[in-house]
């Protein structure tokens, strides 16, 4: 069972530094600031869902020293905080694009 949790944050893992190393790419050749925006904001997301992963594959393959746990601790912070603050900045950019689209 611990084998299949491993594969599956390995996955995840894996697919998340593929997306957010693509969005970063297109963040940057797109020329408006509202797209690059939404492209940032989900490169943002996709890190933090690194992050987090990172965390839970380094605290299932470990062992509980103190300085691993710290660092454990840190990392899952940062994608927690990486992950909202995505969430947050993607809802911003897509109002501000609909609502340059409306008027």
């Amino acid at each position: 069972m611990i084998t299949v949790i491993h594969y599956i944050l390995y996955m995840i893992l894996v697919l998340s530094v593929v997306a957010a190393a693509l969005y970063s790419i297109r963040a940057r050749r797109v020329a408006d600031p509202a797209d690059r925006g939404i492209y940032m904001s989900m490169m943002n997301l996709f890190m933090g869902i690194m992050l987090v992963s990172l965390s839970l594959v380094c605290m299932f393959l470990f062992s509980g020293s103190t300085p691993a746990v710290i660092v454990e601790a840190v990392f899952l912070v940062l994608g927690a905080f990486n992950i909202f603050s995505g969430i947050r900045s993607r809802t911003y950019y897509s109002r501000l694009k609909n609502s340059r689209t409306a008027s």
